[in-house]
């Protein structure tokens, strides 16, 4: 599943990772293949990376009026990612 075009509604996506872990390499792997593409389509939403070591992978959605939805990224492939991210954006 591909993640191109964000809902409106959606004012901020914030992924984070660790920069080691291998429960995180679908991440890694996802930001490398997917997220130029996101951010070309989305100029206006804010996209966030935030590394650090040994955290647990999670994504989180901010959309309008501050509601915030999250989910766990842990040991996801990059389609993984991207098909999470989409059903927790509402697509």
């Amino acid at each position: 599943m591909s993640l191109k075009q964000l809902p409106k509604a959606v004012k901020e996506l914030r992924v984070h990772l660790c920069q080691t872990s291998p429960a995180s390499a679908g991440v890694r792997q996802w930001i490398s293949a997917s997220y130029p593409a996101l951010k070309a389509s989305n100029p206006d939403v804010k996209v966030l990376i935030r590394e650090a070591q040994g955290v647990s992978p999670r994504a989180f959605v901010r959309f309008e009026r501050g509601v915030e939805s999250q989910t766990g990224l842990d040991n996801f492939s990059a389609n993984d990612v991207s098909a999470a991210l989409a059903k927790l954006a509402g697509q």
